[in-house]
């Protein structure tokens, strides 16, 4: 019962923290430090980012399944695919070359995870404020320089607690982008992204993975496509209305909690 718990526990924080600013990886990592929960080759935390991932492609699929139908006799809708392509090279090539220190050490050090989110934190809440006024507010209708640009931002969340969302909200706004296409763009880029990083991961780890804990994995899996459902579709609203203030603060007594306790000794 006290796995089945943990597994909906961190089930429940993915499905909740992957699609907004506040990096779900961080929030993965340290509470599975402190719950002392870790699976081998991080099968888990891996297999419940499906959950995520199908939960976010559920919300999308009749877009997605329009544009390729459109791409195929319209030039606008070939431009919306080649821009989401641009945005997503960067990360398939520096998450390839840096995979292995990633897992190794970044994902190893919850100091630096802690940290990175206070500091996340008050550039989301500068940001918030000093973002220049939006010239772009179609997601699907960006430059492909600046589509090119958000890419080299979501390689920042290689690092745990920056956030992949995050990264990618925050390039946007800085050139122009509107807050809700700006979040919308992020979402879409996470597709391709997110799925290429979970079977690229399950490849690497495929001699260590573990799948003895299935219902605990199904549990977790389950609980973050339920979670993340209901979150994508109420974001993109309140960012419209209120902005990543809230996001910030979040990550600030986040990773104020988290340092306090690690400095702590716990």
């Amino acid at each position: 019962m006290g796995n089945t718990l943990t597994a909906a526990f961190l089930g429940l924080l993915e499905g909740l923290t992957e699609f907004l600013p506040v990096s779900s990886t961080g929030h993965l990592l340290l509470a599975g430090h402190f719950l002392g929960f870790q699976s081998a080759g991080r099968t888990f935390e891996v297999v419940i980012q499906l959950g995520a991932i199908l939960a976010l492609f559920s919300v999308y699929a009749t877009l997605i399944l329009r544009l390729f139908l459109r791409a195929r006799h319209e030039d606008a809708a070939r431009r919306s695919l080649v821009s989401l392509l641009l945005a997503f090279l960067p990360a398939v090539v520096v998450g390839v070359l840096a995979h292995g220190f990633v897992k190794s050490v970044l994902f190893e050090t919850p100091m630096l995870i802690a940290v990175v989110l206070i500091l996340g934190g008050f550039v989301l809440l500068v940001i918030d404020r000093i973002a220049p006024t939006p010239v772009h507010h179609d997601a699907l209708a960006l430059p492909f320089s600046k589509s090119l640009a958000i890419g080299f931002c979501q390689t920042l969340a290689l690092v745990p607690g920056v956030s992949r969302s995050g990264a990618t909200i925050v390039g946007a706004l800085l050139m122009g982008v509107e807050k809700r296409a700006a979040a919308e763009f992020s979402f879409l880029l996470s597709l391709p992204t997110m799925g290429a990083a979970v079977v690229f991961d399950l490849y690497k780890n495929r001699d260590v993975l573990d799948f003895a804990a299935v219902w605990d994995i199904a549990v977790g899996f389950a609980v973050a496509f339920l979670t993340a459902a209901v979150v994508v579709r109420w974001v993109l609203n309140y960012i419209s209305k209120h902005g990543y203030a809230l996001f910030g603060w979040w990550r600030i007594i986040v990773g104020s909690i988290a340092l306090t306790a690690l400095l702590l000794g716990y």
